[in-house]
């Protein structure tokens, strides 16, 4: 290095030395990109699709039935489970930028403020013209802040990680308690318009209807900026302590996550899907991280046992290896298959149970992992990814 000041990163942040792949990375965000789908499929689905969502996302499902027992236990399992690992994992990606950036010598945050407003911009591109709960512009946002807190000392990033975690529990109990003290049911039947909108309406006037509602539409990542910020300096923390390599300082940190992870964050799940409505809130935000660690820990622990990658693992890898362009693809899919711009199944197998949903998802995922891993083969990098970096090069 030839400048140490505050801008230029500090190699011996970074306990994790590597310019090297790291294999269970790529096997987490493949699972991460998959098992949001788990979540929003049920959005794509549902009456009103984005919108009714807004409207009806206090109704947890109930088990009194067996459509009520396979919509839980989707909920238990996915719901703000895998966008947590998701968030977590971005932090990662962030933290590996910094090192590859620090072991150039180049400063930091650099060119990596153009990256992230690149990245605001294809969120933008998406929440317009495919799906309202885009994840992208919330990322962007949120990657700026900590990048420049990647340039503090170790001692603040802990005490910021800790602040916003801390004022994000704050604010969803008092939500929480609101929803409890309230009058409201939660209930409410989705707009008959909005259905028909989905339904029946054309491409332009479900985006022009997105461009109306743009702030309520928006407002989870706004609900969740401390959470946000919480996510990607843990996941920096765990990236820097060697949670993800082969050796066995990774296999102990991770075991240690599996145990806690699913032994707090499977019945605290559960006891807030069953509780209700009122702790919907709760469980998407507040006790759905745990579980996400424990499904790092779960998942490391399956990659450490295959000794011979078979089907399942080389499609998680090569969706993980192409996770933007993934990611896309599979909402693109879904409106394809449920709005009345594409098939329209949402409105007529509505009524018809779970188990098309559950079939929706399955297909969806097998496509994007045979595709991804056939598209690998012929390429270094997904369609977008390489757009990405194209376009960031010019």
């Amino acid at each position: 290095m030839t400048h140490t000041d505050a801008t230029t990163p500090r190699t011996s942040e970074s306990a994790q030395p590597t310019g090297r792949r790291l294999p269970l990375l790529d096997v987490l965000r493949g699972a991460a990109i998959l098992g949001t789908l788990m979540t929003n499929v049920w959005i794509f689905t549902g009456p009103g699709a984005e919108w009714g969502a807004l409207q009806s996302e206090s109704g947890e499902p109930s088990f009194g039935s067996a459509a009520g027992v396979v919509e839980g236990t989707f909920s238990v399992l996915a719901n703000g489970k895998f966008l947590s690992l998701l968030t977590i994992l971005f932090g990662v990606g962030l933290a590996i930028q910094y090192g590859s950036a620090a072991r150039r010598g180049q400063p930091w945050p650099g060119r990596y403020r153009w990256r992230a407003l690149f990245l605001f911009g294809e969120g933008t591109v998406h929440f317009v013209l495919v799906f309202a709960w885009d994840v992208l512009m919330g990322y962007a946002v949120t990657a700026l802040l900590v990048a420049w807190l990647l340039t503090r000392s170790e001692r603040a990033q802990r005490r910021v990680m800790w602040w916003a975690a801390g004022l994000h529990l704050a604010v969803i109990g008092l939500l929480t308690a609101g929803l409890a003290l309230s009058d409201d049911d939660g209930g409410g039947a989705v707009s008959r318009d909005v259905v028909d909108l989905y339904a029946h309406g054309s491409y332009t006037d479900q985006i022009a209807f997105r461009l109306e509602n743009a702030i309520a539409l928006r407002m989870e990542p706004v609900l969740t900026f401390f959470l946000l910020v919480f996510l990607f300096l843990l996941g920096v923390r765990l990236f820097r302590a060697g949670a993800f390599g082969a050796d066995e300082t990774g296999r102990r940190l991770r075991s240690r996550l599996l145990v806690w992870g699913l032994g707090l964050g499977l019945p605290l799940n559960v006891a807030a899907v069953l509780a209700g409505p009122d702790l919907f809130l709760l469980a998407r935000y507040g006790t759905a991280p745990l579980l996400a660690l424990g499904y790092i820990g779960l998942i490391g622990a399956v990659v450490d046992r295959v000794r011979r990658p078979g089907p399942l693992m080389t499609g998680l890898t090569s969706v993980g290896r192409t996770a933007l362009s993934g990611y896309v693809l599979q909402n693109v899919l879904c409106v394809l298959v449920s709005y009345g711009i594409g098939l329209g199944l949402a409105q007529r197998l509505d009524g018809t149970g779970p188990w098309w949903v559950v079939g929706l998802w399955v297909t969806v995922c097998a496509v994007l992992m045979v595709g991804s891993t056939l598209w690998l083969r012929r390429f270094s990098a997904g369609p977008l990814e390489a757009f990405q970096k194209w376009a960031l090069r010019h």
